[in-house]
């Protein structure tokens, strides 16, 4: 049987030219990284760029922010300037998704990461993102909640507003058509 999350040729070519090109666009974003290094990792583990092929394309623009020097690991962000657009309009998670009566979004963001193969930005990798740029500054994005806010019912976004980083509360069940998630992959 075949890998259902293997990219034919071309797909994984024009993938790591558009991922190539946007690493040398944004240096500030990976200062003293080598684009070489990260693509033999990413040609070391292929079933990443399937994940990564998925952040593209539902607009996430994703770039390396980070390196883990402890496991080698290059970690992907979504760095689009706007919350994914092919990724709104989702409730936190499952459980907020199955408790709305009426009106239910299509999906959840926790669902829709864990489909990519992606994990929601915590607040911490959120906040550090928002250090590269100016993001979500029309949108929102939902983070990994805190499993005591959770509990409660809630879950957090963050935005970009009047100069800084806010980091809101909501339902767990809520969704926006302008709210939408950021996720990463460690490569």
């Amino acid at each position: 049987m075949k890998n259902t999350k293997e990219l034919a040729p071309t797909v994984r070519e024009d993938l790591l030219h558009v991922l190539k090109l946007r690493f040398e666009k944004n240096m500030n974003r990976h200062k003293g990284m080598n684009w070489e290094k990260v693509q033999t990792r990413l040609e070391a583990n292929t079933e990443k760029l399937w994940s990564l092929h998925n952040m593209e394309n539902t607009g996430g623009e994703p770039d390396v922010v980070e390196h883990d020097r402890d496991t080698g690991e290059y970690i992907f962000y979504d760095c689009s300037a706007e919350s994914p657009k092919g990724r709104r309009s989702l409730c936190y998670d499952r459980e907020a998704l199955d408790a709305r009566k009426a009106h239910k979004p299509e999906n959840s963001a926790k669902d829709m990461a864990a489909e990519m193969g992606i994990t929601l930005l915590t607040e911490q990798q959120y906040q550090l993102l928002q250090q590269l740029g100016k993001f979500d500054t029309k949108t929102s994005s939902w983070v990994e909640t805190p499993s005591n806010v959770r509990e409660l019912g809630g879950a957090i976004f963050g935005d970009w507003r009047f100069g800084r980083v806010f980091i809101y509360h909501n339902g767990a069940d809520s969704y926006y058509g302008a709210r939408g998630f950021r996720g990463l992959l460690r490569v």
